[in-house]
């Protein structure tokens, strides 16, 4: 019954921001850490920011200081603020959380994912 919907991907080019929203649904008791991950052509995936319910957050070296992870928890909302894009941060960026249902154990969910290409 959980879904966490992704929004606000797009093209932008060099320098310009795009901000990733992700809201979870569902049968939810509680949502623990939440993060963002991104996957370009030919490569893993890979974290590129993490935050836990307390608002401790931790980010990927390659986006350290152009990158914001925030969360907004009454509505159950994760938000990626992304500043001075680089073409190297093209990928398909996706949300995950960890949530605990009314009857799941802590379990982590992901999103459909959305597309952010950075054009030169």
């Amino acid at each position: 019954q959980v879904q966490l919907v992704e929004s606000g991907g797009g093209l932008v080019q060099a320098g310009g921001s795009l901000r990733l929203s992700c809201a979870a649904s569902g049968s939810i008791f509680s949502i623990n850490a939440m993060g963002w991950y991104r996957q370009a052509p030919g490569k893993q995936r890979e974290l590129v920011a993490h935050i836990t319910s307390g608002g401790s957050v931790n980010y990927a070296d390659s986006v350290k200081g152009r990158f914001t992870i925030s969360r907004d928890n009454a509505k159950n909302t994760v938000y990626l603020q992304m500043n001075s894009l680089k073409p190297e941060d093209t990928a398909v960026y996706y949300c995950n959380a960890d949530i605990t249902g009314w009857r799941t154990r802590e379990f982590d969910y992901w999103g459909q994912g959305t597309q952010v290409t950075v054009s030169s």
